[in-house]
Parts: C-alpha cells; sequence; structure tokens
C-alpha cells in the first residue's frame, strides 16, 4: 500500500472517528454524566447512611442475645400478622440490631419490609423498607434507582444501558484518535485554551481508559437488553454462578423436627409462609446452629425459610467485602439436613471474577479505598464530559461545515467499509439499545448531510 493510500485511509478513518466521537459526546454524553454523577454519590454514601440510620442499626444494651425466636415474636407484635416473613439477618456483632424482614404488598421488586430488633433487649428500634442483597436503606435505595433508571421505572433502565453501551465505544474511539495523531501537541496546547481544554480532555480519557472499560463492561451485566444477551453467552460458556437447589425429595422427607412443626390449630386453611408453619420463628435458631456446624462463618448471613413444603431453607452469606464471604446452603428443616450448598472457593474462576467485578463497581469488595478510588473516576469522567462541551461551545462548527459520519466513511477502501458494517451488525445486535442508537445517529446524519448538500445550491442569501 503506498504512503498516499494509508495517508487517504488514515485520514477517512480519522474523520469518522472523529464525527462518531462527537455524536457520542453531544448526544449520549448527558446520559453518561448522569451515570457517573449518580454513581459517585451511590458509593461515597454507606458511611451517610450509618450516620443517617444509627438509631436501626445500632444496640446500646449489652448482654446475652435472646433466641431469634424470641426476636422474631417481637418483630412480628408489630409488623402484624398480615405480613409474610422474609428472611432474617442476625445481628452480626455486639452492638448491632438483627433484620427481620416481611414482604408486603406496594413493597417494589427486591425490596422488603425490615423490622430492627435489639437483640439483647427485644426493643423495637425501627422499621425501615431494605433492598436486595446488599440490604441498603432508603436514602441509598434512591440513589440506586437514580442511577439505575432515573426512578422511571422499568423505561428508565434504557438511560443506564445507553450510556453502559456507548460508554466503552467512546473510550476506545478516543484513544483510536489520540493515537492516530488527532491531538494538539504541547506547543499548540500552550497557544490557546480551547487546545488546552482539548489535550486536558484526552489525557484525563487516557488515563481513566481501563476505569472506563470495567464500568462499562460491569454496568451491561446489569442491563436489560445486553444483560439477556451477556446471560445467554454465559449459559452457553458454562459462566453460570454455582448456586444451590431447594427442591426436597417429596418421597424421603423426614418427620419434622418439632412437635408442632406443619401442624396448626382451628378451622380453614393452613397458615401462609410467614406467620407459623413454614417459617415457624422456633426454626430459625436451629437452621442457624445447622448452618455454623456445616461452615457458614461469616458474620453477616442471611436465613430464608422455605417457600412451600417441599423446599429448603436457604442460609447465605452475604458479606462481599474481600475477602468474599457467599457461600449458600440449602437446608431441610425437618431432617436439619444440609441438602445442597454452593462454596465460593469452589466457584469457577469466572464466575469469581464476575462476582468480584459487580462489588468493585458497586463499591463493596475493598470497602473504603475502593469508594474512593471509584468516587475519583467518576468525578475525572464528570470533568472529561464538561471539557467536551466547553470545546463544542468555544468552536461550535457551523452547518454543514462538518464532514458527515456517511461521507466520512464511503472514504474508506472496500474492505474496511466491509468490515466496519459487519462490526455494527454484530454490536448491534450484542448490544441492542447500541444499535438502535447508532441508526438514530445515522438518520441525523443523513438529514444534515442532505440539507447541507442542498444549502450549498441555494442562491447566495436564500439559505435560512
Amino acid at each position: 500500500m503506498s504512503t498516499t493510500t494509508l495517508k487517504t485511509t488514515k485520514g477517512a478513518l480519522i474523520a469518522l472517528l472523529t464525527r462518531l466521537h462527537f455524536y457520542i459526546g453531544l448526544l449520549v454524553g448527558p446520559f453518561i454524566l448522569v451515570a457517573a454523577l449518580t454513581g459517585t454519590l451511590y458509593v461515597l454514601s454507606p458511611q451517610l447512611e450509618a450516620r443517617l440510620y444509627a438509631d436501626q442499626l445500632t444496640a446500646e444494651a449489652t448482654g446475652t442475645p435472646h433466641s431469634l425466636a424470641e426476636q422474631i415474636a417481637a418483630a412480628r407484635a408489630l409488623a402484624g400478622e398480615d405480613d409474610r416473613l422474609f428472611a432474617v439477618r442476625p445481628a452480626p456483632q455486639a452492638g448491632s440490631t438483627t433484620r427481620v424482614m416481611f414482604s408486603r404488598p406496594g413493597l417494589g421488586e427486591s425490596e422488603s419490609h425490615a423490622v430492627f430488633v435489639d437483640p439483647v433487649t427485644l426493643a423495637i428500634k425501627g422499621e425501615l423498607t431494605v433492598y436486595g442483597t446488599s440490604g441498603i436503606l432508603p436514602f441509598r435505595i434512591t440513589l440506586d434507582y437514580l442511577h439505575r433508571n432515573l426512578m422511571l421505572g422499568e423505561f428508565g433502565r434504557h438511560y443506564s444501558e445507553l450510556a453502559a453501551s456507548w460508554l466503552w465505544v467512546a473510550a476506545l474511539g478516543g484513544m483510536a484518535l489520540w493515537l492516530l495523531g488527532a491531538r494538539p501537541s504541547k506547543a499548540a496546547a500552550s497557544r490557546g485554551s480551547t487546545m488546552r481544554l482539548r489535550r486536558l480532555h484526552g489525557l484525563t480519557g487516557l488515563w481513566i481508559l481501563l476505569g472506563l472499560l470495567f464500568f462499562s463492561a460491569t454496568g451491561l451485566t446489569w442491563s436489560k437488553w445486553a444483560g439477556d444477551r451477556i446471560g445467554t453467552l454465559r449459559t452457553t460458556m458454562g459462566w453460570v454462578t454455582p448456586s444451590v437447589s431447594t427442591q426436597l425429595n417429596t418421597a424421603t422427607l423426614a418427620a419434622p423436627a418439632d412437635a408442632h412443626a406443619g401442624h396448626h390449630h382451628g378451622h380453614g386453611p393452613a397458615p401462609a409462609a410467614g406467620a407459623t408453619g413454614l417459617a415457624d420463628p422456633a426454626l430459625f435458631d436451629r437452621i442457624l446452629a445447622t448452618a455454623r456446624a456445616a461452615g457458614i462463618d461469616a458474620d453477616l448471613i442471611e436465613i430464608r425459610p422455605a417457600g412451600s413444603a417441599d423446599t429448603a431453607w436457604l442460609v447465605r452469606e452475604v458479606d462481599r467485602a474481600w475477602p468474599t464471604q457467599v457461600d449458600t446452603l440449602a437446608i431441610d428443616p425437618a431432617s436439619l439436613q444440609v441438602t445442597s450448598r454452593a462454596d465460593f472457593a469452589e466457584f469457577p474462576l469466572v464466575a469469581k471474577l464476575i462476582r468480584w467485578g459487580i462489588d468493585a463497581h458497586m463499591g463493596i469488595l475493598f470497602g473504603l479505598a475502593n469508594q474512593l478510588l471509584l468516587a475519583a473516576f467518576g468525578v475525572a469522567l464528570s470533568c472529561m464530559i464538561v471539557l467536551g462541551y466547553l470545546m463544542w461551545w468555544r468552536r461550535r462548527p457551523a452547518p454543514g461545515s462538518l464532514q458527515p459520519l456517511l461521507q466520512a466513511w464511503q472514504r474508506l477502501g472496500p474492505a474496511a467499509r466491509a468490515a466496519s458494517l459487519a462490526l455494527a451488525a454484530t454490536l448491534g445486535w450484542c448490544l441492542p439499545v447500541l444499535g438502535a442508537s447508532l441508526l438514530l445517529f445515522l438518520l441525523i446524519d443523513l438529514l444534515r448531510w442532505r440539507r447541507a448538500r442542498q444549502d450549498a445550491f441555494l442562491p447566495a442569501g436564500t439559505a435560512d
């Protein structure tokens, strides 16, 4: 390939990447900025949450804790008989409260109503809505919903998926432009403020490139459309996180461990799980003792009663800090035998990496150090986006002065055009929101191109 051809190809590639980078920054940039700001607030909030809800989270009394059955009874007296007992998180240490969690109508997905009980005095310290495995409380739930869906429900998830889908493209595209030479030199940056902004924008992007790719990849695992694709890929490749089976063999169920388990008095149907019966409070202490004897040694654990007579109880560790403790056991409530288990130590490497990646994204894995690092990345990304808008505002191109994306693409050679089409189609299938928004970019680009060509043929003074 001749030097002239190489220069032409390089120029066409730079023009194509520049225009695509511009569209991403202008149209997707606001969504990425919102995700960066809300994510930064979220990862910095655990300490604030601990202060805001100190009354509910702490217990002042010292002494011997009451049984879980007694603590559940105290919580039940406040919650009422209509709420279904969903799970219990025993106090992880002295000075902490026990969370007795109930399902009730009106709560969102993965939400439960927690009653906080002093394990020593059985005093009720408060009641709050809690969310998910992380057990976050209302303040952080709000930040989480802002970050994930702008508090717009399922429809709002498209915003975060749009941001995550394009973030890695913007990052790699910016790096490619920098490496291809489309960057201001130090001398040029010293002669003008716009060039200084452009150079700072590019250098910041290079410094946080790996972080941007990490945020994009882990963020996509939670998305609706791309997340489904990722889930299918994980299943196909055998990268699924191991889980326990709660199904019991109904033909060999043992007699109840408690003489009254499974029985009720009076007329009418048996009580639903969560009142008595399947979620008999007396069983919680026995299930906990069985789990401890079987190797569940984390301070942070959750006990979930069976949902039906032929399913097991679950005991799982929920400490996702380092070292990660997320072992799970299924226990037959009748025989108190472990029927299934999933130990983190036995997870395949990919499943471990996925677990660590998600927890690092949430600022959990390495505690405060993890939080501060994520906050630094979030602030740097936000500054990059603001710098990009400042550059655009200071040097806004006249309509039609920038080469359209489609025109730049036409300048590529046949092989490069075919490869870019194949890449775009593949990415559009894997990341549907990216594919749909790319079509929108191309439509905008086509309309602007046609408008520019029409204006070029109008007599002077007649264009709007």
